[in-house]
């Protein structure tokens, strides 16, 4: 293998492909990237068997196609501190990977690349298309509530489903729930039903480098593969039950508020300061034409805000974790954020844009 490559790129490639790949692996040819340049361009694969990525560089100068696997990581670092434009890659025979550009130069160890799994290619029958912006804003608007702490499995996955036209993705950790959803054209299919490892995701918002591209979702039994222009990600589904979340969200309620989002967030995490991790909670005292925000702890004291608001309902409290719903806010897409809940122990519904609710569980002590 031979070529000359642009240093950016190729940087920002390594990057990306090192967002998936194991710092430690069972496996050692799970922590190198593999390499294969051929017909004018470099394409970088890398996987942890879960996630897999490839990507491709175009516009290179392959003077001799072929392909190698090196680490990661290292391979990564050093193109990352190299300071020339292009970057020149050729393999020194089975052993190693010369990495030069200017007066520096590397010799990077190199493997068998048949020890590397197969990554197989992205498939177009049966693919959907949708605008990579709209499919990387519902992934920031559920992520970030899907479960982190050991628990149920599927939990640690957001679901996607396609069914009636629209494309919706849920993420619950069963202490608030994120769902969201955006029309999507019917290719006359069945419904499609997948549960996705947040990582993989979150892989799949990073390839996304143009909001107005068009990319690709292909489903299937085992996996779930993304297509853009210069990359394919696939993702190993998470086999398990999803929690019912249609449940959780309520259709009734007594009591409704509407605050001003920018100021709900600034007076909680005012309050919040004055919480610790034993007594991380927030109340909301709501009457006509108010909110006062109130919290306090043994070690830290007490702190209110109080800020105009619409409520319509019998004058109540209801208390949240704040982090909760300052995480929530943060992906506020509407200047006015919408609360609707029954009573005090019931799950609280905050709108927080076109097609776009978030429910939080309360907390029930006394505060």
């Amino acid at each position: 293998m031979k070529l000359l490559c642009d240093h950016d790129r190729l940087r920002e490639g390594l990057a990306l492909v090192n967002g998936i790949i194991p710092t430690k692996a069972t496996r050692q040819a799970l922590e190198n990237v593999n390499l294969v340049a051929k017909d004018g361009a470099l394409e970088l694969v890398g996987t942890d068997l879960e996630v897999a990525l490839r990507l491709s560089i175009d516009d290179v100068k392959v003077g001799e196609p072929g392909t190698t696997l090196v680490p990661g990581r290292v391979c990564a670092d050093f193109v990352r501190d190299l300071t020339g434009d292009t970057v020149s890659l050729e393999s020194g025979g089975d052993t190693k990977l010369v990495v030069s550009s200017g007066s520096a130069r590397g010799e990077l160890p190199a493997s068998d690349p048949e020890e590397f799994p197969i990554v197989e290619r992205f498939e177009d029958k049966g693919a959907l298309t949708i605008q990579g912006g709209t499919f990387g804003k519902l992934i920031a608007r559920t992520s970030f509530a899907a479960a982190k702490e050991q628990g149920r499995y599927a939990m640690h996955g957001i679901l996607i489903l396609v069914e009636d036209e629209r494309l919706r993705m849920v993420a619950t950790d069963g202490r608030r729930l994120a769902v969201s959803s955006v029309p999507i054209a019917s290719d006359g299919g069945p419904p499609r039903r997948a549960i996705v490892p947040t990582k993989a995701l979150q892989a799949f918002q990073r390839v996304i480098t143009d909001p107005l591209e068009q990319v690709q979702l292909q489903f299937s039994d085992s996996q779930l593969g993304l297509r853009t222009k210069r990359a394919e990600v696939f993702a190993r589904l998470i086999d398990g039950e999803f929690p019912r979340y249609q449940a959780v969200v309520p259709t009734e309620t007594s009591h409704l508020l509407e605050a001003d989002a920018e100021s709900l967030a600034k007076n909680l995490k005012l309050v919040s300061n004055v919480t610790t991790t034993d007594a991380r909670a927030v109340r909301l005292s709501l009457s006509t034409g108010s909110l006062e925000l109130f919290g306090r702890s043994a070690a830290s004291g007490q702190a209110s805000a109080q800020m105009e608001a619409d409520f319509k309902g019998e004058d109540c409290d209801i208390a949240f974790n704040p982090d909760f719903l300052m995480e929530g806010l943060r992906h506020c897409e509407s200047d006015v954020v919408r609360l609707e809940f029954n009573d005090r122990t019931s799950p609280g519904k905050f709108t927080l844009g076109e097609e776009y609710v978030y429910v939080v569980m309360p907390i029930t002590v006394d505060i």
